[in-house]
């Protein structure tokens, strides 16, 4: 489980543009499918069913008090030469802050979770073990893309079904609140 953003189906849409060479090129690489590619504000791991429901009205609270973000796909890189993604811009500040305050909803509601330092990014694909070519240069084709800016929507937590067979990851919403608060001028 963990709670993320979603940047919008044309911004994604614009990123699988760029790509398109990389994937026809490397089917080797276990691409993530566009409709699941998201920013992860905090990774909560496996957690019980009873676990959920605390978190759904602090969270709802937190997004109608936020107003959106402005961000953007931009460039890309990789983790250990294996995982390929497309780095984030905009209001990465704001993005750190509400990172922060997600977290903090976490942790007021008592789930353990591993604190990372934030490093604003969306996973595109992972290599297997020997095969990082196709990471390497794929993220020194992208360096130079920047998309277009767009504001965040929803805030969303997400369940994965991870370890639940040989297919890809795939995540769904159990659900999202959107954001509601007005930008101050200033």
């Amino acid at each position: 489980m963990f709670i993320a953003l979603a940047p919008p189906d044309d911004a994604k849409e614009e990123l699988a543009r760029e790509l398109r060479p990389a994937l026809d090129a490397y089917p080797s690489l276990r691409w993530n499918r566009i409709e699941d590619w998201h920013i992860t504000l905090a990774f909560l791991g496996e957690l019980p069913v009873g676990a959920v429901p605390p978190l759904r009205a602090p969270l709802a609270a937190l997004a109608a008090a936020r107003p959106p973000l402005e961000l953007g796909l931009s460039g890309a890189g990789h983790f250990d030469e294996r995982v390929l993604w497309s780095g984030i811009d905009g209001d990465v500040e704001g993005l750190r802050r509400l990172a922060a305050d997600v977290r903090e909803v976490v942790r007021r509601c008592g789930i353990p979770f591993e604190d990372r330092p934030l490093n604003p990014h969306l996973t595109l694909a992972r290599a297997r073990r020997g095969d990082t070519g196709p990471v390497t240069g794929t993220a020194a084709a992208l360096a130079g893309f920047t998309g277009r800016r767009w504001p965040t929507a929803r805030l969303h937590l997400v369940a994965s079904n991870i370890g639940r067979g040989p297919g890809p990851i795939r995540y769904r919403d159990l659900e999202s609140w959107a954001f509601e608060g007005r930008r101050t001028s200033g």
